[in-house]
């Protein structure tokens, strides 16, 4: 068996991802692909480096509210997980990243301009590890709805991106986590573009038990790789 051979294979389950071109979606006519793909395939150093091991992730990475001197407003929350392949097996040791609003909906981002405050406590990005049962866990601020200008009157549901590594960055996925009961589901074209039965896998679920007395609700989010609970992911390779 060559070298090529060897390097790790992926099952795509395209029935739970949303379409590269999605109408509603404004500038998916701008990002997705109109000529054949090209395969670029993946020889070992590119997945195998750069490590994502834990000295690039901090003590304070993982706790959104913690990282300036002062808290940062918001209802605090505390969001966790599991990490798991299409066999329910866990994934230890994947860098976990998220990135969100803050409270009021405003990214701490040169490009968002609307005139919702930010916060100089709260810069909405963080990171982790998945242990060895491919847990994860973050103490962040729960995001406000902002517009988008995608459609008359647009506003996107609250929600927080979460980025996984696997070995190396050549190994990436990307997806979104809602909020439950929602009332901007219906308009938001984003998750409306994931196929309808998929759509609940990015919608976390209330946990009082989790929830920490005069402190922080708790929200569970798993991510699962690929099978026929995968979550729906934002990033399709053909």
């Amino acid at each position: 068996m060559t070298t090529q051979e060897k390097l790790v294979g992926y099952r795509r389950d395209a029935d739970s991802h949303p379409p590269l071109d999605s109408p509603g979606y404004g500038s998916t006519a701008l990002r997705h692909p109109t000529q054949p793909l090209t395969l670029l395939p993946h020889r070992l150093t590119e997945i195998t480096g750069p490590l994502l091991g834990p000295g690039r992730v901090g003590a304070l990475d993982h706790d959104l509210t913690r990282q300036h001197a002062g808290e940062p407003i918001g209802q605090r929350i505390v969001v966790y997980g599991r990490v798991l392949d299409g066999d329910g097996r866990p994934i230890p040791d994947s860098l976990v990243e998220i990135w969100q609003a803050n409270a009021g909906g405003r990214y701490r981002h040169t490009g968002d301009r609307w005139p919702s405050p930010l916060d100089p406590n709260f810069d909405g990005v963080g990171r982790t590890l998945t242990d060895a049962d491919g847990r994860y866990e973050f103490v962040t601020i729960k995001p406000g709805a902002y517009p988008w200008r995608n459609h008359d009157n647009a506003w996107r549901p609250a929600h927080i991106h979460f980025s996984l590594f696997g070995r190396s960055f050549t190994q990436r996925l990307v997806t979104q986590m809602y909020f439950p009961d929602d009332p901007l589901f219906g308009q938001d074209p984003i998750f409306n573009s994931v196929p309808e039965h998929a759509r609940s896998r990015l919608i976390s679920r209330f946990d009082l038990d989790r929830t920490q007395p005069e402190w922080a609700l708790a929200f569970e989010f798993d991510i699962v790789l690929r099978g026929r609970d995968a979550t729906p992911l934002e990033q399709s390779h053909g």
